[in-house]
């Protein structure tokens, strides 16, 4: 006899019991149901706050958040939406009149290629130096925490040089009256490098 038909002869008479077997499979789908009713649970949520988010995002037409901006050397809170280069922003003034501004712009990338304006360098825009030209002919500089007259401080060419504090460094800034102004953290702009 081989030892194949000695190892059948002494296990034919073993028989194992359906009980056992019959258990672990009860315990296998119980720890399926278990697993299955939290996870639906979560999944529900995130589907139910995501929903929500685009909801939100919707109704006001674009991302919107609240900001904090200097304007015309006061630190206002606006609220600023973008949308594909586009920018509206939303503030009290000094005298407490609601007021509105929008724009936009594009960025010239390495490539040549026009892109839409990401919101960082809307912001950046945003607080930039400002000049404005008041009603009553002054002549005003705003930057920040700043405010600087340069009414008389035009030369003879209608050209004027203003330094700022930006930061620890400075912020120097070439104007020409009624032209437009360039700035510059290293030096003054020449005034024939700009309109």
């Amino acid at each position: 006899m081989t030892n194949k038909e000695l190892y059948q002869r002494a296990f034919s008479t073993l028989h194992a019991s359906c009980d056992p077997v019959m258990e672990v499979e009860k315990m296998k789908r119980a720890r399926k149901k278990r697993f299955h009713k939290p996870a639906a649970v979560a999944a529900a949520l995130v589907l139910v706050l995501g929903l929500a988010s685009v909801a939100y995002a919707t109704d006001i037409g674009g991302i919107q958040r609240s900001i904090q901006l200097w304007m015309h050397g006061d630190q206002t809170d606006a609220i600023l939406e973008v949308e594909n280069g586009h920018y509206s922003l939303t503030y009290e003034d000094a005298d407490g009149n609601v007021r509105h501004q929008s724009g936009g712009g594009v960025a010239v990338g390495m490539d040549g290629k026009a892109r839409p304006a990401t919101e960082e360098e809307i912001l950046q825009e945003l607080n930039s130096p400002e000049v404005v030209y008041q009603e009553d002919g002054t002549v005003w500089v705003y930057y920040f925490d700043q405010k600087v007259e340069i009414t008389d401080k035009f030369d003879d060419r209608g050209v004027c040089y203003v330094q700022l504090k930006d930061g620890d460094g400075v912020l120097y800034m070439t104007i020409k009256d009624q032209s437009g102004y360039s700035a510059s953290r290293h030096s003054y702009p020449n005034p024939r490098s700009f309109n």
